[in-house]
């Protein structure tokens, strides 16, 4: 044994300080290793739509409503299941429409509290007792915990447990029972939560998301290009704080910035007013959606105006950025100065007619800001950089979020691996160094990293800070991977064909099952059910388009769950959820509101996708996890046989 051995030995008898304490320990890890693994629950592209991201949450996808079916069988009506499975999802809702028509509350509780119990028994089974404890409310944690160690059909118990249900009704808790058991079967229905990019834009919810996210037992995320949009506007970068204010009046979601985060949009709005007060701005009135139906008519006009100033002003300072780095390679994308007064731009080397020609802000030959545009800028830099919750949520977001993670055979990464049309990896520009694949992802994630570490110098953050904006538009950027942003193009030019934003080839070689090899062997993969599973773009189910790719070894699960895609995509979205026995594709339609849900007893409706069924049912020592706790027990018998052989002392344990 060597020196470094017994050293790190003699550290961990630190905690297991006898042969009694590490063979205990021993015993706890093997046991735990067969257990079966634990549900992972994969969403994608949520973009703000919170009431319908909770519903994924509360429902686990139907992972619940699968649990009910195979406990209760036929043993209860199918109107039961629905009452009961909503119930859990939103038990403080459900209570007071059941109290409306039940008649007899008191055996209805005493028929449901069991079932209650029931269902929680199967979500629990795949946990150790000390987990299960630790998602416990402390009011019911005891009586809980008895529920689920005991069973109804005990008849040496049955009445034991007949007398904790009367007492909880007798003592006018069962209510608050009712809702704490729901909580705990909707935290535990779910093992661990994957999200894959973009919880921000277009939906008017995200910082309601990232709220509950705070709280949430064990999340991750790999960020989304909107993620990243807003992660660079609250490090201080000019155009990605331009682009998201844009965005947001797009959809008319200034409540996210307002009341969401405190952004004051008042200097803005005076400014649009001021300076665009005639303007029709017809290219720039919001878009249909959540925030759009609470407009009034009179209001639409204004946004639209705030919209075009605040794109006008984009659009220079991403101009003024594309010189500075001319490593970017985006100089084709400095189109305002080309601008004509007889209203045409040049693009590419083609001039093209605009559809309107109203820029009191713009000068030929420049695209300089005005000085009341930059004092508006320099107010906006102020509100995003200062505000606590936004600063908050990113922190947030880079506590639990990377640009990838391999987990249980599974490559996660929201959009891209950058290649060339030959099939290998294309090397990207990152820090000074041109990398490809996984040192690419890493390099990026260091990269955003530095915009956020206040101990590195300015010029070293400034130069983190600004690749922000290449990652959301950069042709190479693997949260983009596309030709160019079109969003100039898309306001004023009715040639669609300017239109065109072409995808990276990822996205056709993709397809290819030894091209989806080749990349979960260079990330180092292992595995013979590997995957890789992406985000990003939306599948157009409505068009016959398959979210399984190249035999089953890709899967893309981003079907709109935002309301702004649904039309586009014909679906609501999917989710994946892979536990012990198999890992299926959920395809849902729209969520509408929560009332809905609770009044029609509505459920996760969908087309379930069998990805793969497992001929013999995962165990903790399949996954990753198991992996790592079976190097725990290595170590720990090393210690036991350093204690028999004395070259570790047992120490003596205080009393």
């Amino acid at each position: 044994m060597t020196k470094a051995t017994i050293d790190y030995l003699e550290l961990l008898s630190r905690f297991f300080p006898n042969a009694a304490a590490a063979s205990a320990e021993i015993i706890n890890l093997n046991a735990i290793l067969s257990l079966p693994k634990g549900t992972e629950h994969f969403i994608a592209d949520v973009h703000g739509a919170d009431e319908a991201f909770l519903h994924l949450l509360k429902t686990a996808s139907g992972n619940i409503r699968r649990k009910v079916d195979e406990y209760f069988g036929d043993s209860i009506r199918e109107s039961e299941k629905r009452q009961l499975c909503t119930l859990i999802y939103y038990p403080k809702e459900k209570l007071v429409l059941i109290k409306e028509t039940e008649r007899d509350m008191d055996d209805w509780y005493r028929i449901t509290i069991p079932r209650l119990v029931a269902v929680l028994r199967e979500v629990s089974a795949k946990y150790t007792n000390s987990k299960i404890r630790k998602a416990l409310p402390p009011q019911f944690s005891y009586i809980i915990g008895e529920f689920l160690q005991e069973s109804m059909e005990d008849d040496n118990k049955a009445l034991y447990l007949k007398s904790a249900v009367d007492a909880i009704i007798e003592t006018d808790s069962a209510d608050k029972f009712i809702i704490a058991i729901s909580e705990v079967i909707q935290k535990l229905a779910i093992d661990v939560l994957h999200l894959l990019g973009d919880i921000y834009d277009r939906g008017p919810g995200p910082h309601i998301i990232l709220d509950h996210l705070a709280g949430y037992r064990q999340w991750d995320i790999q960020w989304g290009n909107h993620d990243i949009l807003w992660m660079g506007a609250a490090a201080g970068n000019e155009a990605c704080i331009c682009n998201v204010v844009r965005i947001c009046l797009r959809y008319a979601n200034f409540g996210i910035l307002e009341e969401g985060y405190g952004i004051n949009l008042l200097p803005l709005t005076t400014f649009a007013i001021d300076v665009y007060g005639n303007d029709p701005a017809v290219e720039f009135m919001p878009k249909s959606g959540p925030g759009c139906s609470a407009l009034n008519v009179e209001d639409k006009p204004v946004i639209a105006r705030m919209h075009k100033a605040i794109s006008i002003i984009q659009f220079k300072v991403e101009n003024a950025m594309f010189r500075a780095h001319p490593e970017w390679g985006m100089e084709s994308r400095i189109i305002l100065p080309t601008w004509k007064k007889e209203g045409t731009v040049e693009i590419e080397g083609k001039r093209y007619p605009l559809t309107s020609n109203n820029f009191p802000t713009l000068i030929e030959g420049s695209d300089e800001l005005t000085p009341r545009e930059a004092e508006l800028l320099k107010k906006l830099y102020h509100s995003f950089t200062t505000s606590e919750k936004l600063q908050a949520h990113i922190a947030l977001m880079l506590k639990h979020g990377c640009m990838y993670k391999i987990t249980n055979g599974n490559l996660l990464y929201h959009a891209a691996i950058p290649m060339n049309p030959n099939g290998t990896l294309k090397k990207v520009l990152v820090g000074g160094k041109k990398l490809s694949g996984r040192n690419l992802l890493h390099a990026i994630g260091m990269q955003v990293r530095k915009a956020f570490d206040h101990e590195l110098s300015p010029a070293d953050r400034k130069e983190a800070i600004d690749y922000f904006l290449y990652l959301w538009c950069g042709p190479d950027s693997p949260l983009f991977n596309k030709s160019k942003m079109t969003t100039f193009e898309r306001y004023w030019i009715a040639d669609k064909a300017t239109h065109e934003e072409k995808k990276g080839v990822y996205y056709e070689l993709r397809d290819d099952p030894k091209v989806v090899d080749y990349i979960l062997d260079i990330f180092g993969v292992e595995g013979k059910d590997r995957h890789i599973i992406n985000g990003h773009v939306p599948v157009h189910a409505s068009r016959g388009e398959d979210p399984i790719k190249a035999d089953g070894k890709l899967l893309v699960i981003d079907g709109g769950i935002s309301e702004s895609y649904h039309k586009e995509t014909g679906i609501a979205g999917y989710t994946l959820v892979y536990h012990s026995k198999m890992m299926e594709l959920v395809q849902h339609e729209a969520f509408t509101t929560v009332a809905d849900a609770v009044a029609k007893e509505l459920d996760i409706k969908g087309t379930k996708h069998l990805v793969e069924w497992k001929k013999k049912r995962m165990l903790v020592r399949d996954t990753d996890t198991g992996r790592e706790l079976q190097k725990q027990i290595n170590n720990l018998w090393q210690l036991l046989e350093a204690y028999r052989s004395g070259v570790v002392r047992e120490k003596a344990v205080l009393k």
